[in-house]
């Protein structure tokens, strides 16, 4: 029995130098999850039978750790192994030994539980979601024959074998490294180590094989996981819960949002695609049709970064981190306008133009504006003291011409307001005589200043709620 309590304590110091060992996915070392297991198994040290340990010592050592019923159950014979505890403790009394693993066993348990209760899950999302240097590399060349893939499996092989890890086997390593395997001790070493976890099957080469099979659709890292990001502070922020809009929910312009899609399908098939300019009036739907566009093609490769006007001069910073992704970017900028003396006029210049270092054929931006001439003018800036003034005006006026495709989203008439409402009475589930509904849906339009999209979805969510 002693003899296959200390194998765990040997396993558990494999897999140690294993995960100590690893190079492609040295970084997951860092997580918290993995951490705690590393301090744990520093805990736990093979030990000797204990011929020469001192009984009465140790029994007092757990008396103090324990007391109660597992002191008891001790006394009736099982004892902790005083070589046991040098090995474990570096010398150190029993009870500070003990208490150390068990402190250690806890503070990986409790760091598990803050993200799963399947500890396989959990290495099974940490080894999909890294961004290593063999991922990174096999977007840009094969790396079938390279050592690189040797190490893979290697790392591969000693995370797997983390994923197996069951709290059996490190109680089994502790009665084997404190108690010299002693059958009596185990009740105790049940109840002070009773915390636990579930294990689940995964094969972690076959899954990481097939995320390098997808990586021009599915991506990698956060990229894998999420669709829609933001940016804060000049890094890129996935969106946990992206707007769930559908190309499905939006009724009527649909030439308008053709033009949008065939330019999206371009880019993912890496055609040239253009920059999209989608102008027009206040709630027409133009900022819902990218953002439908993006989760129509999320499976496809498609990826949306939200950026504000303000933030356009940190553009030029990730876009060589973009250029190197697999996948393929909207960069998304809602409500676009400029003052004739804004400095972001010229950071997005930059951009549509490519600037020094050239835009990247996996970006486009898509961005909306209710102003045809992006640049907001006044009739003093006219008259300016410029002695090229008329050079200045041109450049501020053609920003609008450096988007490639540019496609107007004008308001409703009347009968596609009443079509577009109709529809959403459909969607919604909304049960009323068709007649009354359209009167009602005239006169929110009335109050609301007038006829479009945004309105109509308005008026039909306060009849749904019973308001109208």
């Amino acid at each position: 029995m002693f003899d296959m309590q200390n194998d765990e304590v040997l396993k558990i110091q494999h897999l140690k130098i294993q995960l100590r060992c690893m190079t492609i996915f040295r970084e997951l070392l860092e997580r918290p999850v993995l951490r705690r297991f590393l301090e744990l198994a520093d805990r736990l040290q093979p030990a000797g039978r204990g011929a020469d340990r001192d009984p009465d010592q140790a029994d007092r050592a757990c008396a103090a750790t324990w007391g109660g019923d597992q002191a008891g159950t001790l006394e009736a014979g099982g004892t902790v192994s005083s070589e046991g505890t040098a090995g474990c403790g570096g010398g150190a009394p029993a009870r500070s030994a003990l208490a150390a693993a068990a402190e250690a066993y806890a503070a990986f348990v409790s760091e598990l539980y803050a993200v799963s209760d399947d500890l396989s899950d959990h290495i099974r999302e940490l080894v999909l979601a890294d961004e290593n240097p063999y991922i990174l590399k096999s977007c840009a060349a094969d790396l079938s024959g390279s050592p690189m893939k040797d190490s893979l499996y290697r790392d591969l092989q000693a995370l797997q074998r983390l994923c197996s890890l069951r709290p059996e086997n490190v109680r089994e390593a502790v009665c084997a490294c404190f108690f010299n395997g002693d059958p009596r001790s185990r009740k105790a070493v049940d109840e002070l180590f009773s915390a636990g976890w579930n294990t689940s099957v995964c094969d972690l080469r076959a899954l990481y094989e097939e995320r390098l099979a997808g990586l021009f659709t599915r991506g990698y890292g956060m990229f894998a996981k999420y669709h829609t990001f933001v940016v804060n502070d000049g890094e890129i922020v996935p969106v946990k819960y992206p707007d769930p809009q559908t190309l499905a929910q939006l009724a009527d312009y649909e030439r308008e949002r053709a033009q949008v899609i065939k330019n999206t399908q371009a880019l993912l098939k890496g055609e040239p695609a253009s920059n999209v300019l989608l102008y027009g009036d206040a709630g027409t739907g133009k900022s819902s049709t990218i953002k439908a566009i993006a989760n129509e093609y999320r499976d496809q490769g498609l990826r949306l970064i939200e950026v504000k006007k303000n933030q356009l001069y940190q553009i030029p910073e990730l876009l060589e981190t973009i250029s190197r992704n697999p996948l393929k970017f909207i960069l998304f900028i809602d409500d676009l306008s400029f003052s004739s003396n804004d400095n972001d006029f010229a950071a997005l210049k930059a951009i549509l133009e490519g600037s020094v270092t050239g835009r990247s054929g996996n970006l486009a931006v898509y961005a909306t504006s209710n102003r045809r001439h992006l640049v907001k003018e006044t009739m003093s800036g006219r008259e300016g003291d410029e002695i090229h003034l008329n050079d200045t005006m041109q450049e501020l006026m053609s920003l609008s011409a450096r988007f490639g495709l540019v496609v107007t989203f004008s308001k409703p008439g009347k009968d596609v307001y009443l079509n577009i409402v109709r529809h959403l009475a459909d969607e919604y589930g909304v049960k009323q005589d068709e007649e009354k509904l359209f009167q009602k849906a005239e006169a929110f339009a009335i109050r609301s200043g007038g006829r479009s999209p945004r309105v109509a979805k308005q008026f039909i969510e306060l009849v749904k709620a019973d308001i109208r």
